[in-house]
């Protein structure tokens, strides 16, 4: 160290140690991994998806190493919503890609138990609106806004505690959401029921919406609405650190969590099932202490 010039405190994100998020994937990765080994003497992609399991688990204890760079520093931070899309992707690689056995008859039995009927089914019929099926598919869309909004947020502020906070919750709620897709798939109205009327999705906001699904929409991943219970949490961690943006993005929750039902995308005890776990979650996660 150079006379006069005071040492560099110790960055603690430096130390090599896993934090929560750490441990929560890697124990996702070897439940996955046990799973795609099961399947993959019927399902071979599943080989496909342990490699990348094991790819992933990997990159994340790298990057637990001492010493990183900026470059390494940022990942160590965000990593954990860049792997949300090929996690999401490995769901088809284990169910068979559509070859899997869903429960949607159970789940739909359980939505008339609660809500006594099909309400995804029977509500747009009841009250066919183009204005709301434009404004509720955009609202399905917005998803891909709020769930990194937080991060983003607090990140642009350099609120390093609220931010992992956010990373924690939201990555948290996916990963439960996934374990549920893995184990108790279920396909959901979008493939059980006939498809919308054609006047009803000849918007614009639909036809972004169904583009998308085509491009990378995993088949057994209704139940829960991971749409629903992502938002929910994101918009709960929100909160958490800024009640302005949290009430910003209530507003917007609230619209996907009936656009998902109204547009046919899940039965409405996906997206109740969605509200729950994202509110169980973050409720679990509020307290746990993040280093600042």
């Amino acid at each position: 160290m150079t006379r006069g010039v005071p040492a560099e405190p110790m960055d603690p994100r430096s130390t090599g140690r896993l934090r929560l998020v750490d441990c929560l994937l890697l124990l996702f990765l070897v439940v996955a991994s046990g799973v795609a080994i099961a399947r993959a003497p019927t399902r071979p992609g599943a080989w496909w998806a342990l490699t990348a399991y094991l790819m992933i688990g990997l990159m994340a204890l790298l990057l637990t190493r001492p010493g990183l760079g900026v470059i390494g520093r940022t990942l160590r931070e965000v990593y954990p919503l860049l792997l949300l899309v090929p996690l999401y992707s490995s769901l088809d690689l284990l169910n068979g890609i559509g070859q899997v056995g869903v429960h949607d008859t159970l789940v739909r039995h359980w939505e008339n138990l609660v809500f006594g009927g099909q309400v995804s089914q029977t509500w747009w019929q009841r009250h066919p609106s183009i204005f709301w099926s434009s404004l509720l598919h955009l609202s399905y869309f917005s998803y891909y806004l709020i769930v990194p909004f937080p991060v983003a947020w607090f990140g642009l502020r350099g609120d390093m505690g609220n931010l992992r906070r956010s990373i924690l919750i939201i990555f948290t709620t996916f990963l439960v959401c996934y374990l549920c897709f893995m184990l108790f798939p279920v396909a959901g109205p979008y493939y059980e029921f006939a498809r919308l009327a054609g006047w009803f999705t000849d918007n614009w906001p639909a036809h972004l919406v169904y583009q998308t699904l085509a491009a990378g929409s995993s088949y057994g991943a209704a139940f829960p609405s991971s749409h629903v219970a992502g938002t929910i949490a994101a918009t709960a961690a929100a909160w958490m650190g800024s009640r302005r943006l949290g009430a910003t993005l209530t507003v917007a929750t609230i619209l996907l969590t009936i656009g998902v039902v109204y547009c046919q995308m899940h039965y409405a005890i996906d997206a109740t099932a969605g509200v729950l776990v994202g509110l169980g979650v973050a409720g679990s996660l509020m307290k746990v202490r993040v280093e600042r």
